[in-house]
């Protein structure tokens, strides 16, 4: 519990003994001596979900700042924010999350979330793919590559790949989860599992110089300036289908200008001459006029944009919305770039300035129109980042990478809302109660989808995988 120089997982940095017990025995409880928990093959699955949005906040938000406040720990890690009430009796959050108070009655706020490391790569393979261990050659240094676990994503995509489908099962949007170098976090691809399975990702987040935050307000961690290098929030689709399932779109269709400028033209080719089938699925896929709709939230209604929010993450999340009404199963949202919540420095000021605004309206838009639609009974909502952030506030009114506890939240989908599952300690740094991993993690949106739990996969060398690696969380069900 010091500060950056012990605990932010770059490679000269590492876990005490103390941690590394912690994610070994209260981290993996009921695990066995594999890692792997007995799943009887027939258990009825826990969620009423058939779908799954997932909403991402890579760099790793505060949990003492935001749902795991702790107002009597000392100033140095309590921090300069205070908690307000709810509308749930009992649960409070911190004061920059107007809207979310309205709303926690929704929520199952679990507080004893954990992953096996510090480090931004790894803990996101870690949380990604669902998985705590890394397969043989795994690198930091190369991604992403075969020799990484494959993302839940594309998982879903090889389970779901004998269904007959309009669009693919799995998406992520808007961009992938980089660093400051641009260079691609691990775990978000197909790795192990091979390119057939990828999951589709669709790349259209405009880009900018100043690449941290709720664009269009890009920030520097350390200066109050401004800067985004384009007048939209999202280039133009350009979209690749995936391969994937039993009608793989081999033939790849890539959408050169808008879809709604390629939807005609691609009718009258499908129609002038006789396309094999995958080629005329992908056709279908992108001619849908729902599905194009998904992709323009730009000229959606200024009354919609205003209550999402016109930034990249207002209108990230309601193309993830529109996409999972359109019939993909399973939605990754990435909220943020370049590590946006990564708050080394100035965590305060920029949370309360660039990131919680903007996080609480589109989160809050989100969850109301799940709610409205009909689609949150059915729909599992959840967000989280790779790991929390250190109880010790640093010298430059930071807090540093920490992965022994933080907080995530979940609902819709039988979720019971209005609870908080687990506990940490006073300071926020360690659970004093069942901790929940990667793999209960990703077991409990894999049972959300209805995937079965004797389910596996083969990997490129034919070695056969669990998709189950551990038990859902069944307290999130009451």
């Amino acid at each position: 519990m010091s500060m950056h120089d012990h605990n932010c997982g770059c490679p000269q940095h590492g876990f005490s003994r103390r941690q590394l017990l912690q994610a070994g025995s209260a981290g993996m409880v009921g695990l066995g001596a594999t890692g792997l928990s007995p799943l009887p093959a027939v258990a009825a699955p826990l969620s009423k979900a058939k779908r799954v949005l997932f909403v991402f906040l890579t760099g790793g938000i505060s949990h003492h700042d935001t749902f795991d406040m702790k107002p009597a720990a000392p100033v140095k890690v309590r921090g300069e924010f205070d908690p307000v009430s709810t509308d749930v009796p009992g649960i409070q959050i911190g004061e920059h999350l107007p809207m979310f108070t309205k709303r926690m009655k929704h929520y199952a706020v679990v507080r004893s979330m954990g992953t096996g490391s510090n480090g931004h790569e790894q803990a996101c393979h870690m949380m990604l793919t669902g998985r705590l261990d890394f397969p043989p050659a795994f690198s930091t240094r190369q991604v992403p590559s075969p020799n990484e676990w494959p993302s839940m994503l594309s998982v879903v995509t090889y389970a779901k790949r004998n269904e007959q489908r309009n669009l693919p099962p799995s998406a992520v949007l808007p961009e992938p989860s980089v660093n400051e170098a641009a260079r691609v976090r691990p775990g978000q691809y197909a790795g192990r599992l091979g390119a057939s399975y990828e999951t589709w990702h669709v790349n259209v987040a405009a880009q900018c110089p100043l690449g941290n935050g709720a664009c269009p307000d890009c920030f520097r961690f350390d200066l109050d300036s401004f800067d985004h290098a384009t007048s939209t929030i999202f280039n133009t689709p350009e979209l690749t289908l995936p391969r994937g399932g039993r009608n793989r779109l081999q033939n790849r269709i890539g959408l050169l200008g808008t879809v709604e400028q390629q939807r005609v033209d691609l009718q009258k080719r499908a129609a002038g001459r006789k396309l094999e089938q995958s080629r005329r699925q992908a056709i279908t896929v992108l001619a849908d006029p729902k599905t194009s709709q998904a992709f323009d939230v730009e000229n959606a209604d200024p009354k919609l944009i205003e209550r999402y929010g016109k930034n990249k993450f207002g209108l990230s999340a309601l193309m993830g919305y529109r996409l999972l009404d359109a019939g993909v199963d399973f939605v990754q949202v990435n909220l943020g770039k370049n590590s946006s919540w990564d708050t080394h420095r100035r965590n305060f000021v920029n949370l309360k300035r660039n990131l919680l605004p903007p996080f609480d309206r589109s989160m809050s838009a989100l969850v109301d129109d799940l709610a409205d639609s009909g689609l949150l009974d059915e729909t599992l909502f959840v967000i989280s980042g790779e790991f929390g952030r250190t109880p010790n506030i640093n010298k430059n009114s930071g807090r540093d990478h920490w992965g022994p506890v933080f907080t995530a939240l979940f609902a819709g989908g039988g979720v019971q809302g209005g609870q908080v599952i687990g506990q940490s300690d006073d300071l926020g740094a360690y659970s004093v109660s069942q901790r929940y991993m990667p793999e209960n993690f990703s077991a409990t949106i894999y049972d959300a989808l209805g995937i079965p739990r004797d389910d596996h996969w083969t990997d490129l060398d034919r070695r056969v995988h669990e998709i189950y690696r551990g038990q859902p969380i069944s307290a999130l069900y009451g």
